[in-house]
């Protein structure tokens, strides 16, 4: 039985207990990629003979994984260090370990690459490059069998238009950091709100769904705006001097929660809707009261573009070609775990008011690299981000067995941006141009390669 929580002042704890010595500093990258049938470049269903299912089932005979089932479905696997999860439409994510360098996450999602592409290429199917499902519709996509999902889906239709969209369709890469103490845990929670329409800018790539061009460079972003706005977005309070662990936990408990988890069963607690965690706090849910495995659960329900658990997670960036995956860990590392490099992105943002933070992500979203806060273009802000940095990756001087510092995996990337591009708007001009608007040709523009990773 997990430890019963009895008053706000538990909970608050709860995140003091998450800080590190900076010696004991790591980074964990979890890696969303959408699959889909390589003849017609649709999601391959979770079941059957050729769905994600037996992928998973396959990857464990082949690669020695634990698989986990849920009332007799494989949702995931579990490996040494890490672990592979499933998003609602399918996704297949890499949860990867914790690591002290990006030297030795490559490692990791390396060897997670190349064995993803050996099962699914006998099975007819590809993994795409890509933040979004570029043909199936929603009501195409089959949603995972797992009560989480299930219990989230149909609420997420009353929340918001654009929800079930994000369960089904998209695909993100994330980085999770540490921190040292309360101020320090707030300060990296204020920067990275603060870049997130540089890192949406940047990521940007999901441009294309339901078959076609969708007028974004990160629709993926845009869903974001109106999935469930009492769990999402960029909260205000994040931007006060004053800002603490006890006002992340105020905004946590008034968000209405999802389900209970008793016995490996789920409670659904969003009929009717709107119970938070402050009224079980206080009150209970019948019988059952609450402790710390329920606060942990209901931490992970909330979908702010960055979010508080015993570490910070960045959840912004669209995913990416294999060749840019790693660039996103490899910025926020540069940039969060050296005292100079945070105060220079933040510098670069902070005289932003809230409405302008908002707007100006509103046009990442739409323009990508084009879009512009005031005077300067997202481009050159972006680029002066990531050689931000890369500095900071430099100082850190984390070498390889070749005497390579981590700003290696920060290179492709920035010189993208450079020139004036993000992965999207390259998506935009292929489709138009050399594809033909053809999806056998998209497919085979965006598949996985294992040679591609640097």
């Amino acid at each position: 039985m997990s430890e019963l929580l009895e008053k706000k002042e538990d909970l608050i704890r709860y995140f003091q207990t998450g800080a590190k010595p900076r010696a004991q500093w790591r980074i964990g990258t979890e890696y969303e990629k959408v699959v889909v049938r390589t003849a017609d470049g649709t999601a391959i269903p979770y079941s059957g003979a050729g769905g994600v299912e037996a992928l998973l089932q396959r990857m464990a005979e082949d690669y020695g994984f634990e698989p986990e089932d849920e009332h007799g479905h494989i949702l995931a696997l579990k490996g040494a260090r890490s672990q592979i999860t499933l998003e609602p439409g399918g996704q297949i994510e890499l949860s990867g370990e914790q690591c002290e360098t990006i030297h030795c996450a490559r490692e990791e999602f390396a060897t997670h690459v190349q064995q993803l592409i050996e099962v699914t290429s006998k099975a007819g199917a590809t993994v795409l490059g890509l933040g979004m499902q570029p043909v199936s519709r929603i009501d195409q996509i089959e949603l995972l069998p797992k009560a989480r999902y299930h219990i989230m889906y149909p609420y997420m239709a009353r929340k918001g238009t654009l929800g079930q969209r994000m369960m089904k369709q998209t695909a993100g890469v994330q980085a999770n950091l540490d921190y040292s103490d309360e101020a320090d845990a707030i300060h990296k929670l204020r920067v990275s709100m603060g870049i997130v329409p540089l890192l949406y800018a940047i990521f940007a790539n999901s441009p294309l769904s339901d078959g076609g061009l969708n007028g974004y460079h990160s629709f993926r972003g845009h869903i974001w705006t109106d999935t469930d706005n009492e769990r999402s977005g960029v909260p205000q309070f994040i931007f006060r001097d004053d800002c603490s662990f006890e006002d992340y936990t105020e905004y946590a408990l008034d968000v209405p929660m999802y389900f209970l988890i008793r016995n490996h069963e789920y409670i659904d607690l969003t009929q009717p809707p709107g119970f938070t965690f402050r009224q079980y706090l206080e009150r209970g849910y019948g019988r059952e009261r609450a402790t710390v495995d329920d606060w942990t659960n209901h931490l992970t329900t909330i979908f702010t573009e960055v979010r508080l658990k015993k570490y910070v997670e960045i959840r912004t960036a669209d995913s990416q070609p294999p060749q840019f995956m790693l660039a996103l860990p490899a910025l926020l590392k540069g940039l969060l775990y050296n005292d100079d490099c945070l105060a220079g992105a933040w510098d670069l943002v902070k005289g932003w008011n809230y409405r302008q933070r908002l707007e100006i992500a509103d046009a990442a979203h739409k323009n990508g690299l084009e879009a512009r806060a005031g005077r300067f273009k997202l481009q050159e802000l972006g680029y002066e981000l990531m050689q931000i940095a890369a500095k900071g990756l430099e100082r850190a001087r984390a070498l390889n067995n070749l005497g390579q510092d981590e700003s290696i995996y920060l290179l492709r990337l920035m010189d993208l941006v450079r020139s004036g591009h993000s992965p999207a708007s390259l998506i935009i001009s292929r489709w138009k141009g050399e594809w033909n608007y053809e999806v056998a040709r998209l497919v085979k523009g965006c598949a996985y390669e294992a040679d591609s990773i640097l």
